[in-house]
């Protein structure tokens, strides 16, 4: 009796045999070896990139450049003021595109009621984050640079960012925001909380990492836009003080590669500040991710 219990508990325990065909087995093998060879080709071809630019560009990065202004008199190239407005487009959009696009992210998602509404401006949004570069350039050239008198300055470049990310912001906010359980929300309502407090205390820090991720991708949209800062922030060279800067005409990193690959030829320095552009955007990435690991690791005490 024993034996035979044994050995139908054996055969339950077999494993269950694969019932496909052999042209079903070569179509599944076909498509795993195209997964597999797409994901390779894709990470090769990053790493090419990378290494090709790094090999090319390092050895052309000194201390001379990273440190100074360039100087047509001295015939000199040095990219400083272009790091300096970098940092200061890099500031001013965030200040300005971060609170409009979680608090519309956070209107849409916990007050609207208007499904019509919300569609429209959905639609609206994914519209445009389709829109090419070169068209807010010119836009934000017209409005901000003529029509509001700013001239070609970093403010008018970093308005016409404002407009290009943020429906990037508003999206990946508005998808983070409605990952937090429902039941989190009528868990603190049923403990007396009001909407507002409820929207700060549990649902934004439950989803923080929606909005650390749509803060990576617009900075590096930022620092790898060229095509809208050409109309807008100008291609000045020179160093100045952030409130000074940020009212005065200047060139970032990526119209300076532009610069000097095409007005001058000096590809060695294009490929250096190509080289910083790339290392400057990881540590970004990092910077982000260690923010982010530490509100989770707050969230989760």
């Amino acid at each position: 009796m024993e034996g035979n219990t044994l050995t139908a508990a054996a055969e339950k325990t077999e494993p269950v045999r694969s019932t496909l065909s052999p042209g079903r087995k070569i179509y599944s093998a076909a498509v795993k070896g195209l997964m597999i060879l797409s994901s390779a080709v894709t990470v090769g071809l990053v790493l090419f990139m990378i290494v090709y630019v790094m090999v090319k560009g390092v050895p052309n990065i000194t201390k001379e450049l990273l440190t100074t202004s360039p100087s047509y008199l001295n015939n000199t190239i040095g990219i400083l003021p272009d790091i300096l407005n970098t940092v200061y487009i890099v500031i001013v959009t965030l200040l300005i595109v971060l609170p409009l696009g979680v608090g519309a992210a956070v209107y849409l998602t916990e007050y609207a009621s208007n499904k019509k509404l919300v569609d429209i401006i959905e639609y609206t949004a994914e519209t445009l984050s389709g829109i090419p570069s070169i068209i807010y350039g010119l836009v934000g050239m017209l409005f901000f640079c003529q029509f509001l008198n700013m001239q070609t300055s970093i403010l008018a470049g970093a308005l016409t960012l404002v407009i290009m990310n943020l429906p990037t912001i508003m999206r990946t906010t508005q998808e983070s925001l409605k990952t937090v359980p429902q039941s989190y929300r009528e868990g603190a309502f049923a403990l007396g909380a009001g909407k507002w407090r409820v929207i700060r205390t549990v649902v934004l820090p439950g989803s923080i990492d929606g909005i650390i991720t749509g803060c990576i991708l617009a900075v590096g949209r930022i620092i790898g836009e060229s095509a809208a800062l050409l109309f807008t922030a100008g291609f000045a060279h020179t160093l100045n003080g952030f409130f000074t800067g940020i009212k005065s005409s200047g060139s970032t990193l990526t119209v300076a590669l532009y610069f000097y690959a095409k007005e001058r030829g000096e590809f060695g320095v294009a490929f250096a500040i190509a080289a910083i552009l790339i290392v400057l955007t990881l540590l970004i990435n990092l910077s982000a991710s260690m923010v982010g690991y530490i509100f989770k690791k707050r969230k989760n005490r």
